[in-house]
Protein backbone atom coordinates (compact mmCIF):
# COMPACT_ATOMS: atom_id res chain seq x y z
CA UNK A 1 0.00 0.00 0.00
CA UNK A 2 1.26 3.45 -0.58
CA UNK A 3 2.53 5.81 1.71
CA UNK A 4 2.13 9.18 -0.22
CA UNK A 5 -1.11 9.88 -1.73
CA UNK A 6 -2.43 11.68 -4.63
CA UNK A 7 -6.05 12.52 -4.63
CA UNK A 8 -8.38 14.22 -7.03
CA UNK A 9 -11.44 15.92 -5.84
CA UNK A 10 -14.15 16.31 -8.76
CA UNK A 11 -16.56 18.93 -7.26
CA UNK A 12 -19.77 17.65 -9.15
CA UNK A 13 -22.28 20.17 -11.16
CA UNK A 14 -25.81 18.69 -13.09
CA UNK A 15 -25.43 19.26 -17.15
CA UNK A 16 -28.74 18.41 -17.72
CA UNK A 17 -28.47 14.46 -18.34
CA UNK A 18 -26.11 11.87 -17.21
CA UNK A 19 -24.33 11.26 -20.04
CA UNK A 20 -23.34 15.36 -20.16
CA UNK A 21 -22.56 15.05 -16.62
CA UNK A 22 -19.97 11.85 -16.64
CA UNK A 23 -18.50 12.92 -19.60
CA UNK A 24 -17.45 16.29 -18.17
CA UNK A 25 -16.07 14.62 -14.95
CA UNK A 26 -14.65 11.85 -17.44
CA UNK A 27 -13.06 14.76 -19.35
CA UNK A 28 -11.53 16.18 -16.00
CA UNK A 29 -10.38 13.06 -14.82
CA UNK A 30 -8.44 11.62 -18.16
CA UNK A 31 -6.60 15.29 -18.66
CA UNK A 32 -5.63 14.59 -15.10
CA UNK A 33 -4.22 11.36 -15.71
CA UNK A 34 -1.61 9.86 -14.38
CA UNK A 35 -1.54 12.79 -11.43
CA UNK A 36 -3.47 10.92 -8.56
CA UNK A 37 -3.79 7.56 -6.99
CA UNK A 38 -7.20 8.37 -5.75
CA UNK A 39 -10.39 10.03 -7.66
CA UNK A 40 -13.63 10.65 -5.89
CA UNK A 41 -16.65 12.18 -6.90
CA UNK A 42 -19.19 13.88 -5.49
CA UNK A 43 -23.07 12.26 -3.93
CA UNK A 44 -25.02 11.33 -6.77
CA UNK A 45 -22.87 11.82 -9.31
CA UNK A 46 -24.60 10.91 -12.49
CA UNK A 47 -27.86 12.75 -11.42
CA UNK A 48 -29.21 15.83 -10.20
CA UNK A 49 -30.33 16.66 -7.10
CA UNK A 50 -33.51 15.26 -7.13
CA UNK A 51 -34.72 14.87 -3.12
CA UNK A 52 -35.50 18.42 -3.44
CA UNK A 53 -39.61 17.16 -4.18
CA UNK A 54 -40.87 14.00 -3.18
CA UNK A 55 -42.13 12.91 -6.77
CA UNK A 56 -42.04 8.89 -8.00
CA UNK A 57 -40.73 9.86 -11.47
CA UNK A 58 -37.41 10.58 -9.68
CA UNK A 59 -36.86 6.78 -9.36
CA UNK A 60 -36.19 6.37 -12.87
CA UNK A 61 -33.08 7.83 -12.23
CA UNK A 62 -31.82 5.00 -10.20
CA UNK A 63 -29.22 2.68 -12.08
CA UNK A 64 -28.60 -1.22 -10.57
CA UNK A 65 -24.95 -2.48 -9.57
CA UNK A 66 -24.83 -4.09 -12.98
CA UNK A 67 -25.31 -1.10 -14.91
CA UNK A 68 -23.15 -0.13 -18.14
CA UNK A 69 -22.61 3.31 -16.20
CA UNK A 70 -20.62 1.32 -13.55
CA UNK A 71 -19.44 -0.99 -15.42
CA UNK A 72 -17.92 2.26 -17.93
CA UNK A 73 -16.40 3.75 -13.98
CA UNK A 74 -15.33 0.47 -13.04
CA UNK A 75 -13.22 -0.05 -16.66
CA UNK A 76 -11.88 4.00 -16.06
CA UNK A 77 -10.48 2.89 -12.65
CA UNK A 78 -8.41 0.27 -14.85
CA UNK A 79 -7.62 2.67 -17.76
CA UNK A 80 -6.78 5.58 -14.85
CA UNK A 81 -4.64 2.87 -12.61
CA UNK A 82 -6.59 4.66 -10.08
CA UNK A 83 -8.57 3.41 -6.86
CA UNK A 84 -11.71 5.47 -7.78
CA UNK A 85 -14.79 5.96 -5.30
CA UNK A 86 -18.06 6.09 -7.38
CA UNK A 87 -21.42 7.26 -5.75
CA UNK A 88 -24.84 6.46 -7.53
CA UNK A 89 -28.45 6.28 -7.13
CA UNK A 90 -28.91 2.46 -6.41
CA UNK A 91 -31.90 0.64 -7.66
CA UNK A 92 -31.68 -2.64 -5.09
CA UNK A 93 -34.87 -4.23 -6.53
CA UNK A 94 -38.62 -3.19 -7.50
CA UNK A 95 -39.42 -0.01 -5.12
CA UNK A 96 -36.05 -0.32 -3.01
CA UNK A 97 -33.56 1.85 -3.41
CA UNK A 98 -30.48 3.45 -1.86
CA UNK A 99 -27.63 5.92 -2.08
CA UNK A 100 -24.71 3.96 -2.53
CA UNK A 101 -20.74 4.06 -3.32
CA UNK A 102 -18.67 1.69 -4.80
CA UNK A 103 -14.87 1.68 -4.38
CA UNK A 104 -12.98 0.21 -7.45
CA UNK A 105 -9.33 -0.49 -7.28
CA UNK A 106 -7.32 0.29 -9.90
CA UNK A 107 -7.10 -3.21 -11.70
CA UNK A 108 -10.86 -2.78 -11.92
CA UNK A 109 -11.97 -4.97 -9.33
CA UNK A 110 -14.01 -3.74 -6.76
CA UNK A 111 -12.39 -2.80 -3.44
CA UNK A 112 -15.33 -2.36 -1.48
CA UNK A 113 -19.27 -1.21 -1.49
CA UNK A 114 -21.44 1.10 0.86
CA UNK A 115 -24.62 2.10 1.45
CA UNK A 116 -25.72 5.51 3.47
CA UNK A 117 -26.50 4.84 6.52
CA UNK A 118 -28.44 7.77 7.54
CA UNK A 119 -31.00 9.27 5.75
CA UNK A 120 -32.11 13.13 5.97
CA UNK A 121 -35.47 14.21 5.74
CA UNK A 122 -35.83 18.20 5.36
CA UNK A 123 -36.66 20.97 3.89
CA UNK A 124 -35.10 20.54 0.00
CA UNK A 125 -33.65 16.96 1.42
CA UNK A 126 -36.68 15.16 1.43
CA UNK A 127 -33.80 11.54 0.75
CA UNK A 128 -36.44 9.37 3.35
CA UNK A 129 -38.67 9.57 0.29
CA UNK A 130 -36.13 7.59 -1.53
CA UNK A 131 -33.93 5.88 0.30
CA UNK A 132 -33.62 2.68 2.25
CA UNK A 133 -31.47 3.28 4.96
CA UNK A 134 -27.77 1.14 4.31
CA UNK A 135 -27.34 -2.45 5.16
CA UNK A 136 -23.73 -2.25 4.73
CA UNK A 137 -22.64 -1.35 8.02
CA UNK A 138 -19.59 0.76 8.32
CA UNK A 139 -16.74 -1.10 7.41
CA UNK A 140 -13.07 -0.23 5.91
CA UNK A 141 -12.23 -0.58 2.58
CA UNK A 142 -8.73 -1.94 2.07
CA UNK A 143 -6.95 -0.37 -0.82
CA UNK A 144 -4.08 0.54 -3.02
CA UNK A 145 -4.43 3.77 -1.90
CA UNK A 146 -4.98 3.40 1.95
CA UNK A 147 -7.34 1.74 4.30
CA UNK A 148 -10.56 3.92 2.79
CA UNK A 149 -13.32 5.04 5.13
CA UNK A 150 -16.40 5.52 2.61
CA UNK A 151 -19.42 7.50 4.11
CA UNK A 152 -22.14 9.33 2.63
CA UNK A 153 -23.07 13.07 3.45
CA UNK A 154 -25.58 12.99 6.07
CA UNK A 155 -23.69 10.44 8.00
CA UNK A 156 -21.21 13.05 8.46
CA UNK A 157 -23.05 14.70 10.97
CA UNK A 158 -22.61 11.34 13.18
CA UNK A 159 -19.14 10.75 15.26
CA UNK A 160 -19.79 7.18 15.65
CA UNK A 161 -19.23 5.87 12.29
CA UNK A 162 -16.24 8.46 11.76
CA UNK A 163 -15.00 6.61 15.39
CA UNK A 164 -16.20 2.76 14.08
CA UNK A 165 -14.16 3.20 11.00
CA UNK A 166 -11.10 4.75 12.55
CA UNK A 167 -11.13 1.97 14.74
CA UNK A 168 -11.08 -0.61 12.21
CA UNK A 169 -8.07 1.17 10.85
CA UNK A 170 -9.05 3.69 8.27
CA UNK A 171 -6.86 6.15 7.04
CA UNK A 172 -9.21 8.42 4.81
CA UNK A 173 -12.58 9.17 6.16
CA UNK A 174 -14.07 9.71 2.50
CA UNK A 175 -17.47 11.73 2.16
CA UNK A 176 -19.06 12.20 -1.49
CA UNK A 177 -21.68 14.97 -0.47
CA UNK A 178 -24.45 17.04 -1.78
CA UNK A 179 -24.89 20.20 0.48
CA UNK A 180 -25.61 23.78 -0.31
CA UNK A 181 -28.19 26.95 0.77
CA UNK A 182 -32.35 26.38 0.61
CA UNK A 183 -33.18 29.75 -1.21
CA UNK A 184 -35.73 30.24 1.27
CA UNK A 185 -33.37 30.93 3.94
CA UNK A 186 -32.07 34.01 5.18
CA UNK A 187 -28.50 34.62 3.74
CA UNK A 188 -27.28 35.79 6.72
CA UNK A 189 -26.94 32.55 7.94
CA UNK A 190 -25.28 31.00 4.91
CA UNK A 191 -21.67 31.64 6.25
CA UNK A 192 -22.36 29.91 9.65
CA UNK A 193 -24.02 26.79 7.95
CA UNK A 194 -20.86 26.44 5.59
CA UNK A 195 -18.34 26.72 8.70
CA UNK A 196 -20.50 24.46 11.00
CA UNK A 197 -19.77 22.01 8.44
CA UNK A 198 -16.40 22.13 7.79
CA UNK A 199 -16.22 22.34 11.64
CA UNK A 200 -17.92 18.86 12.01
CA UNK A 201 -15.26 16.99 9.92
CA UNK A 202 -12.06 18.86 11.05
CA UNK A 203 -13.60 17.19 14.73
CA UNK A 204 -13.70 13.71 12.81
CA UNK A 205 -10.30 14.22 11.87
CA UNK A 206 -8.82 15.66 14.80
CA UNK A 207 -10.16 13.48 17.61
CA UNK A 208 -9.46 10.17 15.18
CA UNK A 209 -6.11 11.54 13.95
CA UNK A 210 -6.90 10.33 10.47
CA UNK A 211 -7.22 12.27 7.19
CA UNK A 212 -10.84 13.42 5.98
CA UNK A 213 -12.03 14.13 2.38
CA UNK A 214 -15.10 16.01 1.55
CA UNK A 215 -16.11 15.83 -1.85
CA UNK A 216 -19.21 18.40 -2.33
CA UNK A 217 -21.48 19.40 -5.52
CA UNK A 218 -21.66 22.70 -6.81
CA UNK A 219 -24.34 25.18 -8.96
CA UNK A 220 -27.77 26.03 -8.26
CA UNK A 221 -30.40 23.17 -8.77
CA UNK A 222 -34.26 24.88 -7.91
CA UNK A 223 -33.73 26.13 -4.23
CA UNK A 224 -31.00 24.98 -3.95
CA UNK A 225 -27.77 26.48 -3.96
CA UNK A 226 -24.53 23.93 -3.81
CA UNK A 227 -21.62 25.82 -1.75
CA UNK A 228 -18.87 23.54 -3.04
CA UNK A 229 -15.87 23.88 -0.28
CA UNK A 230 -14.78 20.62 -0.87
CA UNK A 231 -11.72 20.00 1.26
CA UNK A 232 -9.55 17.58 2.69
CA UNK A 233 -7.33 17.92 6.29
CA UNK A 234 -4.93 16.90 8.11
CA UNK A 235 -5.19 14.10 11.64
CA UNK A 236 -4.77 17.23 13.46
CA UNK A 237 -7.74 18.81 11.41
CA UNK A 238 -5.63 20.94 9.65
CA UNK A 239 -7.27 22.18 6.07
CA UNK A 240 -4.49 21.46 3.64
CA UNK A 241 -6.52 22.25 0.66
CA UNK A 242 -9.87 23.78 -0.18
CA UNK A 243 -11.92 24.05 -3.11
CA UNK A 244 -13.95 27.27 -4.11
CA UNK A 245 -17.74 27.58 -4.29
CA UNK A 246 -17.10 27.49 -8.42
CA UNK A 247 -16.73 24.20 -10.31
CA UNK A 248 -12.66 22.83 -10.45
CA UNK A 249 -10.98 19.82 -9.51
CA UNK A 250 -8.06 19.42 -6.44
CA UNK A 251 -5.43 17.44 -6.54
CA UNK A 252 -3.44 17.05 -3.14
CA UNK A 253 -0.76 15.07 -1.83
CA UNK A 254 -0.82 13.02 1.61
CA UNK A 255 1.66 11.56 3.72
CA UNK A 256 -0.29 8.59 5.76
CA UNK A 257 2.88 8.48 7.97
CA UNK A 258 0.85 11.26 9.50
CA UNK A 259 -1.45 9.39 11.21
CA UNK A 260 0.90 7.38 13.37
CA UNK A 261 2.93 10.62 14.28
CA UNK A 262 -0.08 12.18 15.37
CA UNK A 263 -1.15 9.18 17.47
CA UNK A 264 1.96 9.15 19.31
CA UNK A 265 1.72 12.63 20.50
CA UNK A 266 -2.08 12.12 21.08
CA UNK A 267 -2.95 9.46 22.65
CA UNK A 268 -6.60 9.77 22.04
CA UNK A 269 -7.68 5.55 21.34
CA UNK A 270 -5.10 4.70 24.05
CA UNK A 271 -7.33 7.01 26.95
CA UNK A 272 -10.61 5.62 25.67
CA UNK A 273 -12.90 4.71 28.27
CA UNK A 274 -15.20 2.01 26.16
CA UNK A 275 -16.87 0.84 30.36
CA UNK A 276 -18.00 4.11 30.70
CA UNK A 277 -19.78 4.96 27.29
CA UNK A 278 -23.31 2.77 27.41
CA UNK A 279 -25.02 5.80 27.45
CA UNK A 280 -24.07 6.49 24.07
CA UNK A 281 -26.41 3.47 22.55
CA UNK A 282 -29.65 5.18 24.12
CA UNK A 283 -31.62 6.60 21.33
CA UNK A 284 -32.14 9.88 22.55
CA UNK A 285 -31.57 12.08 25.38
CA UNK A 286 -33.79 11.52 28.41
CA UNK A 287 -33.74 14.06 30.85
CA UNK A 288 -36.83 13.39 32.75
CA UNK A 289 -35.88 9.61 34.04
Amino acid sequence: MLQNIKILALQGKWLGSAAKTLERYKTEALANKGKFDLLVLPELCHTPYFPFEENDAHFDYAITKDSPIVEEWKNLAKFLKCVLVFPFFEKRAKGIYHNSAFVFERDGSIAGFYRKSHIPDDPCFYEKYYFMPGDTGFKVIPTSAGNLGVLICWDQWFPEAARILALQGADILIYPTAIGWDANEPKKIYARQLDSWVVAMRGHATANRLFVLAVNRVGKENNLSFWGNSFICAPDGFIIKQQSAEREEMIVSIDLNEIEQNRRIWLHFRDRRVDQYYDILNMWIDNGK
